[in-house]
């Protein structure tokens, strides 16, 4: 029981800014923490859930709630994932060699591409967000639901894709990881999410927001999987915040299309 505790605070302490008891890291509460991860999801996903909730109730402008939902994974999450997302946006907009590449994302200081990359993000997820706190529960519910569904996929891709030479965290998580287990409980986790998110959705008279969105997370991690392989060999931690904001993002847009179809 110990343990249990210990890999949900670990996992809390390292992926979001929620505060928790610190732990000290040890090979057996890191062996299950990419199964915790998700837990981060529920979290964000709640608040989130609870921000459109509380906006429609009082009135207020979908712009206005729209920023919220923007800016609540900052406050939620931190820059953990979003500034590997930029690193990861600087790299390859080298079009360098691998060596390139990973020298760029090692590099503390933010490039041009990054910032152009970041601001496109932001300027997308605050229109899909103000798609969205104009609809109604039901499609609060499944995008709610993409955040969990977006963390069992990062983990999965940690138990299972290669991992790129001096990856640090990632390496380390990926090498004390259970990973038959882990594969196992989030594929079981991704089934269960996936029927989950349909059943929601079923109810809607207009596209299937929740066909949308699955389609396209799975699409970003086989294209996580070929861009970490093509020019980085293999995942690291910046690639790993890079999927998560990306599949966050396209997920949250698929939604906003298919309500507005």
């Amino acid at each position: 029981m110990k343990t249990f505790w210990e890999t949900i605070l670990v996992t809390f302490g390292m992926y979001s800014r929620v505060p928790v008891k610190q732990v000290e890291w040890t090979e057996q509460n890191r062996k299950y923490s990419m199964l915790a991860f998700p837990l981060v999801g529920v979290v964000l996903g709640a608040l989130w859930f609870l921000v459109a909730l509380i906006g429609d109730s009082l009135g207020l402008p979908t712009v206005l709630t729209g920023a919220l939902l923007t800016g609540l994974p900052l406050l939620v999450v931190g820059g953990i994932h979003l500034d590997g997302y930029a690193d990861t946006c600087d790299a390859l907009s080298s079009h360098g060699d691998k060596e390139k590449k990973l020298a760029i994302m090692k590099d503390p200081h933010v490039g041009s591409f990054a910032v152009m990359h970041v601001a496109v993000y932001l300027i997308l997820w605050f229109a899909a967000c103000t798609v969205l706190a104009g609809e109604d529960v039901e499609v609060w519910a499944v995008c709610a639901l993409c955040f969990v569904y977006s963390r069992t996929l990062s983990g999965r891709a940690v138990a299972s894709f290669p991992v790129a030479a001096g990856s640090g965290l990632v390496k380390a998580f990926a090498d004390d990881a259970d990973k038959k287990k882990v594969k196992t409980g989030s594929l079981v986790l991704v089934v269960v999410l996936s029927v989950l998110m349909i059943l929601i959705d079923v109810s809607f008279e207009t596209m299937p927001a929740a066909i949308f969105a699955l389609v396209v997370a799975n699409g970003v991690l086989g294209w996580y999987k070929y861009i970490a392989n093509k020019h980085f060999g293999g995942i690291n931690g910046d690639l790993a915040g890079w999927f998560l904001c990306k599949a966050e993002l396209y997920m949250l847009v698929a939604a906003a299309v298919a309500v507005c179809l």
